[in-house]
């Protein structure tokens, strides 16, 4: 493909804006031939572990918030129905509040960028903003804010979004190649605001130091024979040898640990050395998130140099994108690797155990670290002006990884410097909404109406 200059750049983007005007962005009604949500989760059910579904559900029904967070699939649907500028990035293709967060860099700063990238493909930009947005009015309408607050609070990340877009594009490659936020620049930028939002960032920094393997070992393991192993608490974490008969547990491990032995050369060799200093004692099942339950989530207890230098590491099935259904497949035949690669080119920093595999049945994985300093926004306990802080760092965040991926210079230019995009897409939101809680309404008389199956957490 040709190198476009940067002149060249911003008239494809002008050019863009010609062909789908920014306003355009403003409009969803439903087509007429819309597919039906609850069908749509059910086919995602067909695919998954049948006695973990009703959890999904269950976690689902929780809140028109919580419900959301599991519609990828459905929003994919709807989103591929809209106009787009025709610029393409790397996806992380479900772009939700709760998927950006922070974690440990591999020298050990506590950095915040995006952190699923479950369904990451390559695709229109226009898709991660708009479901973006879509959640900070849906978890605003949650908690209760005035309409107005809510507004305010979406504008703001696509408004956050432009103008990071706008600086990336007189950024040199290598530069913004090393662009990342770190837990000290997310404090300096809230200085300007009350007290109680930098409180609220030193505890959440506390709180995310908090969480590494040493913190997993006493929270998910018992002793056993001078050595741990991974607790029982069905349904959302037990070892593999609680399973019932049928599952076959022994062959089930020795599967896990085959697939893990393979994942050790999608590494670089220094790292696949420091993986071989430790030595696999236990694998079990966690359910965790909202949309991820049902697939098969596995983890592995390693011992390092003696039982209190353990490793927990995360073993995440991947199956096809929901975004494939709509987009160019992926290049990669494991998707696992799809994964990963997406991962690499988004985010800023990445775990050094970030890698993938394949299990014995053709089903695909990728691994990282369990918990490596991880933390995530309490969306229950925000007030309309934390919230729409964090509206501005996760729009710069993904306003960042797409520029990344894609050709920052168009799509700022097709972006402009007005507010035009950030009306349209607060307005495409707003209009959304009211479709995610007539969808979450629908879900929830297949519940009552015994079409799906609910369990709630133990």
């Amino acid at each position: 493909m040709k190198k476009l200059s940067v002149e060249e750049s911003a008239q494809l983007g002008r050019e863009a804006r010609r062909l789908s005007p920014r306003s355009a962005h403003g409009e969803w009604a439903a087509p007429a031939d819309r597919r039906d949500p609850v069908l749509l989760l059910e086919q995602q059910d067909e695919t998954r572990v049948p006695f973990l579904v009703p959890i999904r559900h269950g976690r689902m029904r929780v809140s028109p918030f919580t419900f959301y967070r599991g519609t990828a699939r459905i929003m994919a649907a709807d989103l591929a129905s809209t106009p787009t500028s025709g610029l393409t990035v790397q996806l992380g293709g479900d772009a939700h509040l709760s998927n950006f967060g922070a974690y440990a860099s591999p020298e050990r700063q506590l950095v915040f960028d995006a952190n699923d990238f479950d369904e990451t493909l390559r695709g229109p930009w226009e898709w991660d903003l708009k479901r973006l947005a879509t959640s900070f009015m849906i978890a605003g309408g949650h908690l209760g804010f005035p309409r107005r607050a809510c507004a305010e609070i979406t504008s703001r990340c696509t408004q956050a979004y432009r103008r990071a877009m706008g600086e990336f594009a007189r950024t040199g490659y290598v530069k913004l190649w090393y662009d990342y936020v770190s837990s000290d620049e997310v404090r300096a930028a809230a200085e300007s605001d009350p007290a109680e939002l930098t409180k609220r960032l030193n505890r959440f920094e506390r709180r995310a130091r908090s969480k590494t393997s040493l913190q997993a070992l006493s929270k998910l393991t018992v002793p056993v024979d001078g050595h741990h192993q991974i607790r029982s608490d069905p349904p959302v974490l037990f070892p593999l040898r609680d399973l019932p008969a049928e599952y076959d547990a022994p062959a089930l491990e020795a599967a896990a640990l085959e697939a893990f032995d393979n994942y050790k050369s999608t590494l670089s060799d220094d790292r696949h050395w420091l993986l071989n200093r430790y030595t696999p004692v236990d694998v079990g099942i966690k359910v965790v998130g909202v949309g991820s339950v049902g697939t098969r989530c596995l983890i592995i207890l390693l011992e390092g140099r003696d039982r209190d230098d353990p490793l927990f590491l995360q073993a995440k099935e991947a199956t096809a994108s929901v975004l494939e259904e709509h987009l160019e497949p992926s290049p990669y035949r494991n998707h696992g690797r799809r994964v990963v690669e997406g991962q690499r080119m988004i985010q800023a920093q990445s775990d050094i155990f970030l890698g993938w595999t394949e299990g014995r049945e053709g089903v695909h994985f990728y691994l990282r670290q369990l918990r490596d300093w991880k933390g995530s926004v309490e969306v229950e306990t925000v007030t309309p002006n934390q919230l729409r802080f964090y509206a501005s760092l996760c729009g710069r965040t993904m306003a960042r990884g797409h520029a990344r991926s894609g050709d920052p210079v168009a799509i700022s230019s097709y972006m402009g410097k007005s507010d035009n995009l950030d009306r349209a897409v607060t307005a495409f939101a707003e209009a959304y909404a009211v479709q995610n809680l007539e969808d979450y309404q629908r879900f929830n008389s297949a519940i009552d109406d015994g079409r799906l199956e609910v369990a709630e957490d133990a």
